[in-house]
């Protein structure tokens, strides 16, 4: 099998795997927005929360798991160096997990919702478990176990999904409509309301570290080959720190939107606000759930091929494809929003919908740009990344500052649209001097601008009914084929 057979073969598997563990994560969008579940203020208190710890997922892990890659493949073999990144991070987390319960009331009001107390160590809980789990998870992948780490992913969101449909689909109208029952008096408290959307993920998250538990290695300390070593803490959070550093950078130009809502819309307005825009975040779903699923493949893939005598053309053909599908995932969403925006049932969140295509345009550069963060990481420039993450920080910082308090969530999407487009071009620019990858920028904005034209070109056609939806159809089979054909012929065709 070759190299891109290989890559597209684990890809299918994690992509399989991620597509339903976060499809089945995203149905709960629909369920939560659903009228008489939660308003779109309430669903901001929900939004708001998980951005923070996107955050703090961050710091928690400190870039540990690309540490382990690296360090595992530069050290084929080195058991010790499994050992030391669980145990380290584990360490590092109980810590956190102390200080994070004992201070809940302080965090709760620095984030803005002093109502929320249970809900905020809920959340600490949540982002414990899933950093102590991250190296174990990573470790799955580093020994090509795609099927295992899919099957724990699945799990705990299958657990979240069927909990969650308990609560709110059964619980929650027996108890409003006065059909109460004992099941239901046990286990329901209308007065708990967000708290129960932690409370399950909390349950489903512990579920997800009981099924890794067999893949945690005994801790021992001396001669043991699988012991823990401190003489690889220095070098090993030498180099995860500047990666902490991007990580913390990358958050901010992910989520500081919904954390800075907050604080920059009146009060009256914001949960509302952020409720909207972050449902309507939710329809870019077909292009996160590629780049996740091809992250989780192509991250020890390049590390693993990056000797390879045309690795560098193997990763520029690859940048084609990934574009290719994201721009056709584009043109699936934008030719069938009317259908697509069903995914929220509640019409009080569709006025949000304008922001549909800037997110997910701003997704495919975010993705280019995750593609080539190979430059950086194979060529030991972590520092790099760290860099263009920070400029990609400050602009968007900049523009969600001057653009919220006057366009509300339309001023969030085009700042981050422009960040994610402008880091993409800058580690292009820089990578090409120090690691330089024959990338065809040529077909890479073609794939691009050809999606924008078509959807631009459909939406002015005044077509309804079946005429209207059986052109786009065959607009988007015309552009899939397109791609498709040229891919075929990488050498004959835009070159």
């Amino acid at each position: 099998m070759s190299v891109l057979g290989k890559l597209a073969g684990q890809t299918a598997i994690y992509g399989v795997s991620s597509i339903v563990a976060r499809f089945l994560n995203y149905l709960l969008t629909p369920l939560y927005t659903s009228r008489g579940v939660f308003a779109p203020a309430a669903f901001g208190v929900i939004t708001s929360l998980y951005a923070w710890t996107a955050f703090l997922n961050v710091v928690l892990t400190y870039g540990m798991e690309t540490t382990f890659f690296r360090f595992a493949s530069k050290h084929e073999g080195n058991k010790r160096i499994y050992t030391t990144a669980v145990y380290l991070l584990a360490a590092t987390t109980l810590v956190f997990l102390a200080l994070g319960m004992l201070f809940a009331p302080f965090i709760a009001e620095v984030m803005g919702y002093p109502d929320h107390v249970t809900s905020v160590r809920l959340l600490v809980m949540i982002i414990g478990i899933e950093a102590m789990a991250t190296v174990p998870m990573a470790n799955l992948r580093l020994k090509n176990r795609p099927w295992k780490f899919a099957a724990i992913n699945v799990a705990s969101v299958v657990l979240n999904v069927v909990m969650s449909l308990f609560i709110f689909m059964y619980c929650m109208p027996k108890y409003n409509a006065g059909e109460s029952n004992a099941l239901i008096n046990a286990v329901y408290d209308p007065s708990f309301g967000v708290g129960y959307v932690f409370l399950l993920n909390f349950i489903s998250s512990g579920l997800k570290f009981l099924l890794l538990l067999p893949e945690w290695p005994p801790l021992s300390f001396g001669s043991s080959e699988r012991a823990f070593d401190t003489k690889l803490l220095r070098p090993m959070l030498a180099f995860g720190l500047p990666l902490l550093i991007a990580g913390l950078a990358g958050m901010t130009n992910e989520t500081a939107d919904r954390v800075l809502m907050k604080h920059l819309l009146p009060a009256n307005i914001a949960d509302a606000q952020i409720g909207i825009y972050g449902a309507c975040y939710k329809l870019a779903m077909l292009i996160t759930l590629f780049i996740q699923a091809f992250r989780f493949a192509a991250e020890p893939f390049f590390f693993s091929h990056a000797k390879e005598k045309d690795s560098r053309q193997t990763f520029a053909r690859i940048m084609n494809i990934f574009v290719a599908v994201c721009m056709s995932a584009f043109l699936l969403v934008m030719l069938f929003l009317d259908a697509f925006k069903w995914f929220i049932p509640n019409p009080a969140y569709w006025p949000g919908l304008v922001v549909v295509p800037i997110l997910m345009l701003a997704n495919v550069f975010l993705g280019i740009y995750y593609n080539q963060s190979v430059w950086y990481k194979l060529s030991d420039r972590t520092r790099a990344g760290s860099t263009i993450s920070i400029i990609g920080a400050i602009i968007t910082l900049t523009l969600l500052f001057w653009w919220i308090p006057i366009f509300g969530y339309l001023g969030a999407a085009w700042a981050t649209f422009i960040c994610y487009a402008s880091m993409a071009v800058i580690s292009y620019v820089w990578g090409q001097k120090h690691y330089p990858v024959p990338y065809n920028v040529q077909r890479v904005l073609g794939y691009m601008a050809a999606g924008v034209f078509l959807w631009w070109s459909c939406e002015r056609l005044p077509l309804e009914g079946l005429g209207k939806y059986g052109l786009r159809a065959g607009v988007f089979l015309a552009y899939a084929l397109w791609a498709i054909q040229l891919e075929r012929k990488p050498r004959k065709v835009l070159q």
